[in-house]
């Protein structure tokens, strides 16, 4: 029996193909160490053989069963190379796609766990598996993922999201934390946390901190035109009142146009802004953390610690050199 089937497709993004298969070897090779059984675990995909991964490389696998006997396995489809949303709808369009949704589809039926990275998010929804459910992915997806799947909750903020058997994961590199969280199921803790402390991998819990506010909208002008324009007055951000009169429009007409483009409320535009800003101060400068607060709009370094910890899950101290 295995405990992870790694469902490759063709295209899959190399690192996250190849931290799928680093953390699993490692844990492996540590699982004495740790004093527990090691992972086993099947690389397949829907032909078999050779799979073409990014940039040329690729990777032999198994062919997925495609009658499946008693299988307890975890189901993981590490991120795939898809840059732009045309390209997650013709990858969703294609036989091999197709076929790799009709395995988790009868996977999930079967009470089996299913998970998956960045865009390869897309297939669980293809299958279904996302409605009710609260899910995670590249946080420039998101709202992408939020107009498809009206019916699940996207929770963009977060770099792991498990919602009953279905487990997601933000950014190709949100793999690893991914995987370290399987591990942690499936292995326990001593195995997951000596993993962890031996490549080096840090058990992130947010994306928020990665979030460009501008990049948000994949292009929307009145977003990156409001981005600007918050930027450029802090630390005395704009009320959203404010902003709907410069933007000649109502507060809800703003919040729609806004949260049609990001998924997420013009507040939270706003405090993505002043988290941005403050990263690149704290970071880039001398500025002490009450300098910093200051010069994004917070009264002291108590508010700005709060905000911080709050969106992004870390302290101010975290991002100093």
């Amino acid at each position: 029996m295995h405990d992870f089937t790694i469902l490759v497709l063709s295209g899959a993004f190399n690192s996250s193909v190849a931290a799928t298969l680093d953390i699993l070897g490692a844990a492996q090779a540590l699982a004495p160490r740790a004093g527990v059984a090691p992972p086993r675990w099947r690389l397949c995909s829907v032909q078999g053989g050779a799979v073409p991964l990014q940039a040329g490389m690729g990777i032999d696998t198994a062919r997925l069963p495609a009658r499946p006997r008693a299988d307890r396995s975890t189901w993981v489809v590490p991120g795939l190379g898809l840059n732009t949303p045309g390209d997650i709808r013709r990858c969703l369009g294609s036989d091999e796609a197709v076929s790799a949704i009709t395995g988790l589809v009868r996977h999930a039926k079967a009470g089996g766990q299913v998970a998956a990275s960045c865009s390869a998010v897309f297939l669980l929804h293809a299958a279904g598996l996302l409605q009710g459910r609260r899910a995670t992915t590249s946080w420039w997806y998101a709202p992408l993922l939020a107009r498809m799947a009206p019916g699940c909750i996207v929770d963009a903020g977060r770099m792991v999201c498990a919602d009953g058997p279905v487990v997601t994961a933000g950014a190709a590199f949100a793999q690893t934390d991914l995987m370290l969280h399987l591990l942690r199921e499936r292995c326990g803790s001593a195995l997951t946390d000596l993993v962890a402390r031996m490549l080096l991998v840090d058990g992130r819990q947010a994306q928020a901190p990665f979030v460009v506010p501008e990049l948000l909208a994949n292009g929307n002008e009145l977003v990156a035109r409001l981005a600007a324009r918050v930027e450029s007055a802090l630390p005395e951000a704009p009320a959203v009142s404010a902003l709907a009169r410069e933007f000649c429009m109502s507060e809800r007409t703003l919040s729609r146009h806004i949260r049609k483009a990001t998924g997420r409320s013009t507040q939270a535009l706003v405090q993505s802004v002043r988290l941005q800003r403050a990263r690149a101060l704290l970071e880039g400068s001398r500025m002490t953390v009450e300098q910093v607060a200051g010069a994004v709009g917070y009264q002291d370094a108590t508010a700005l610690r709060r905000m911080m910890k709050k969106l992004a899950g870390a302290n101010p101290s975290r991002y100093r050199a």
